[in-house]
């Protein structure tokens, strides 16, 4: 079995709790999904924000939905100039026995673009 890192992003509406938390979860949702995850298979995730996104921890949503005993990380993402606003990515830290080819990555909402594989 190893620790795999699995990405998600996703855009959010607009800076207010109720939109970070529903995006949150969304992508949460998805990429849990895509992947067969159960919660004790995830060591740790970290949530990232453009800086336009502040008025709410995005792990206050993995939080609600039950992920008590996984490790969570908030920040800020560097701001590039021309890059995408109001985004918000996930790198969950899972153990899986599927290969790095076998890892689902979830880009919804305006983050679609933001790779092309």
């Amino acid at each position: 079995m190893w620790c795999r890192g699995i990405r998600g992003a996703t855009t959010v509406a607009s800076n207010t709790r109720e939109d970070i938390l529903a995006s949150t979860k969304e992508l949460l949702e998805k990429m849990v999904a895509a992947n067969g995850l159960r919660s004790e298979d995830v060591a740790s995730v970290i949530f990232t924000t453009t800086p336009d996104i502040n008025a709410e921890f995005p792990a206050a949503a993995a939080r609600h939905w039950g992920w008590t005993q996984v490790a969570l990380l908030c920040g800020h993402e560097m701001s590039v100039p021309g890059s995408l606003p109001m985004c918000l990515r996930i790198l969950i830290l899972a153990n899986t026995d599927k290969s790095p080819d076998e890892i689902v990555h979830v880009y919804i909402k305006g983050a679609q673009n933001l790779r092309s594989e």
